[in-house]
Order: structure tokens, then sequence, then C-alpha cells
């Protein structure tokens, strides 16, 4: 019998340390698959981690061609020091903050569409199971832009 509760009870405690260390992961950090909302192929892959200051940082760490279209190698559009910088390593979002009501939501960022060359206002939610990233950027309010999703590697 004390070995059956002694065993219990270490099955209890390592359930319930990696349930904590699972649970304190953020789930915004890690490398994304990009999703463009108009074709379905994805473009790039993102990197995202967390800065000193509390706010997010994503980086393209890699791109791709898709069919019809040569592969984003240099930011043509880009505004200011951004414009003829390459893909690789270009700051894609940044400013993110964590919603203090809601660990899964990230407001207040910005988002750079590299083919357009517009920065735009952007909010993001990463589902429950921390797979896919709902990016939407905006002009003024939410009503006004687009989503995409991305999923995580």
């Amino acid at each position: 019998m004390k070995k059956l509760l002694s065993c219990m009870a270490a099955g209890i405690f390592f359930t319930t340390i990696s349930t904590l260390s699972f649970a304190s992961a953020d789930p915004l950090v890690g490398k994304w698959k990009t999703v463009d909302d108009r074709t379905g192929y994805s473009r790039a892959d993102v990197m995202v981690k967390k800065n000193a200051d509390g706010t997010y940082t994503g980086t393209i760490v890699e791109t791709r061609a898709v069919p019809g279209r040569p592969k984003m190698e240099i930011c043509e559009n880009c505004p200011g020091d951004l414009k003829g910088k390459p893909f690789i390593g270009l700051p894609f979002i940044y400013n993110f903050k964590q919603n203090p009501n809601n660990p899964y939501e990230y407001i207040d960022g910005r988002v750079l569409d590299p083919i357009g060359g517009k920065i735009y206002k952007g909010k993001a939610k990463v589902n429950a199971n921390g797979k896919h990233l709902t990016l939407r950027g905006y002009v003024g309010v939410s009503v006004v832009g687009r989503s995409v999703t991305w999923v995580k590697y």
C-alpha cells in the first residue's frame, strides 16, 4: 500500500511539474510558417522572440517562391531604413505586447507588409493548443484590415 501511494504521489508531482513548465511556455515565441491568405501558399518563416522590454518581434528567417512569382529577396517597397534590405533578417512584426487579460492575445503591435511596403497596426491571437496564430493587420480600427493564419513548427 505504501509503495502504491508513493508511486501515485510521484506521478502527481511529475505531472504537476510538467504541466507548470508547459503552461509557462510563451505561446507566441518560436518559429512560424506564414500562409498567404490570398494564395494559400507559405511565402516565409518567421522567428518570434520576446524582447527584454516585454515586447515581441518576429524576424523573417526563410523565404520561398510561390508558383508564378519570384522568390522574395530584397524589400524594394519597404519604408525608410528597411528599403533595399534583404528579407532574411527583416523585422516583420514588432512592438506586440501580451494582453494582460488574455495570455493568448497580443496587442498594440506593428505589421510590415514586405511586398506592399506598408506598416499596419496589428494584433494577434494564438489558439488554445498553440499551433495556429491569427495575425490581423489594420488601418485605424481593426474592422478595416485583413487576417492571416500562421502555423507553428
